[in-house]
């Protein structure tokens, strides 16, 4: 097995290089239709990859060891070759999709992904605002190591696709040319997947391609400025608790649960998922927005803000927007 880099490593310097290098243009080149920087969201994100880089360190130890009992159980092996790299990162690209998807519409893992979408910036800092809770995301490669992967080089590409996703965090950048556009995710794609909007919520999951979200259902291009943050923002700056308040969250709604279906559905379904309640009781029923969420139609879109548009894809495979904390 040759020895591969860990990319996000290697790229920190150009990370820190170009995010003042971004912090400086608006200095000189103010934009108002642009949401800049703040001191203490910026501070909070960058903290928040810090930490990452730690937490991530406790969870590599038991997720390396069923990588490695997954790898020695399968016959199959995947020579790391010139050739085999660019399917390994296709390959990687597909599961980040699956799972970067999972993680919006199944409320634990939402509580590991929302940390990402908790600032109401959107700049190259943003991009290091990144979860301490990641132990959520490793089943969605085993079957790369099952068709006999090495789990190094799954975490090399890895590290590449995460390096990749930095520089689509920024409002700097407008469109591109039409054919990139068509197939890699770029700034005005990620823009629209960090929006609050009701008609953005839930697309756009793409990491280096874009044409997963065309396959699958889940695109819909930028046509409209998008509002940044959850679409019930938690206002603090305070990473523990960035880190951790939708597991607070479910925490609660666990004990305040009636029997054990609804403690299941708080944990697996949606993050706006609600029970069925009675009519006269006032209460939503199953599978219908929290109050403040925005409302979205089918064939009509969200009641204010953009509608899927002709490019969205079929509505079969599209993920219903999810709740209040979801985007």
């Amino acid at each position: 097995m040759p020895h591969l880099p860990n990319a996000v490593m290697w790229s920190i310097p150009a990370f820190v290089l170009l995010a003042v290098v971004e912090m400086v243009s608006y200095r000189f080149h103010p934009d108002d239709d642009a949401e800049g920087y703040a001191a203490k969201d910026a501070a909070t994100s960058v903290g928040m990859g810090l930490g990452s880089l730690v937490f991530d360190l406790l969870w590599k130890i038991p997720i390396v060891a069923i990588y490695a009992a997954v790898y020695e159980l399968t016959p199959l092996r995947v020579p790391v070759v010139w050739w085999t790299l660019p399917l390994m990162l296709l390959a990687q690209d597909f599961f980040y999709y699956w799972s970067h998807r999972g993680h919006h519409v199944i409320r634990i893992l939402w509580a590991c992904h929302v940390v990402h979408h908790s600032s109401r910036k959107f700049n190259l800092t943003t991009a290091l605002r990144q979860p301490w809770t990641t132990w959520t995301v490793w089943p969605f490669y085993v079957p790369m190591i099952a068709l006999g992967v090495h789990p190094a080089a799954v975490a090399f590409c890895s590290s590449v696709n995460l390096v990749y996703q930095f520089w689509i965090h920024t409002e700097r950048i407008g469109t591109l040319p039409r054919p990139v556009e068509f197939v890699f995710n770029t700034p005005s794609h990620h823009r629209v997947h960090h929006a609050s909007q009701g008609g953005y919520l839930d697309r756009n999951f793409g990491g280096i391609l874009i044409v997963w979200d065309r396959l699958f259902g889940s695109f819909v291009p930028e046509t409209e400025r998008p509002v940044y943050g959850l679409t019930k923002n938690i206002d603090t700056y305070n990473p523990l608790r960035v880190a951790t308040h939708e597991y607070v969250a479910i925490a609660r709604d666990i004990a305040a649960a009636r029997d054990w279906r609804e403690r299941a559905g708080r944990v697996f379904r949606g993050p706006g998922w609600q029970p069925a309640r009675a009519p006269e009781a006032g209460l939503p029923e199953a599978g219908t927005r929290e109050v403040g969420s925005p409302e979205t139609s089918p064939e009509t879109g969200p009641e204010t803000g953009p509608g899927a548009g002709p490019e969205a894809g079929p509505e079969a495979g599209r993920p219903e927007p999810v709740g209040e904390s979801a985007r």
